[in-house]
Formats: structure tokens, C-alpha cells, sequence
């Protein structure tokens, strides 16, 4: 599935129990996942093809609800862009396994995160 510059992307749900939710993912909805690491894992696309989101317990679930990313062909020029706009960095571009992202909030206050390939 290509990236598109700009567009939602991606979508992160927090989870309490990593393995229980990936289960519950899975049978319930076919879904198929790459694992990261004991607090993350990728949601696979439709036959496996890329990535459309993941399940993480870095985030409180309900609450602070998922986080929706954006693609961005050019990270650092979107990262200027958003502060130019008047948005705030919540996380700084930091390196994940397949990229970089960073995460802003809106002026209401919604956060939303950007991701780039490296």
C-alpha cells in the first residue's frame, strides 16, 4: 500500500495487556500482526501488506483514545509546518523501526503524531 503525503495513516490503540489484546484482535477480526518488542505490535494490513496500525501499551487506552498519524514525505519540513501553524510538539522526531515520527498537538489540543520512512 503506498504512503500518501499528508494523509492519515496509521492508528495506534493503547492496550493493558499486549497479548491478550493482539488475541482478542485476532480472533475477532482476522487481524494479523508483526511483533516489536513486549509493548508494541503492528497491525498488518489487508494480506499482509504493510502496516494500517498497531496496539501499544505506552498509551492508556480509552481515555487519551488512538492516536492518528499522518504520513509525511518529508518529515522535518512537516515538523515546521505544524509549529508554523501554531501546533506544539508533544515528542520530538524520534527513530521507530521502519522510520521517524513525531507527535504535535492542535490548538484544541488534539494530539496527533506524523511518520516518514528514513
Amino acid at each position: 500500500m503506498p504512503n500518501l503525503h499528508h494523509v492519515i495513516d496509521y492508528v495506534e490503540l493503547g492496550v493493558t495487556d499486549l497479548p491478550a489484546a493482539r488475541s482478542f484482535y485476532e480472533q475477532a477480526f482476522g487481524w494479523a500482526f508483526t511483533d516489536y518488542g513486549p509493548g508494541y505490535a503492528g497491525i498488518q494490513g489487508p494480506g499482509g501488506e504493510g502496516e494500517v496500525g498497531g496496539i501499544t501499551t505506552t498509551r492508556r487506552p480509552g481515555g487519551e483514545g488512538p492516536l492518528v498519524l499522518l504520513y509525511s514525505d518529508d518529515l522535518d519540513a512537516t515538523l515546521a509546518g505544524v509549529t508554523a501553524a501554531g501546533g506544539t510538539v508533544v515528542t520530538e522526531p524520534e527513530v521507530f523501526p521502519g522510520g521517524r515520527r513525531f507527535t504535535f498537538a492542535d490548538p484544541s489540543g488534539n494530539v496527533l503524531g506524523v511518520w516518514a520512512q528514513r
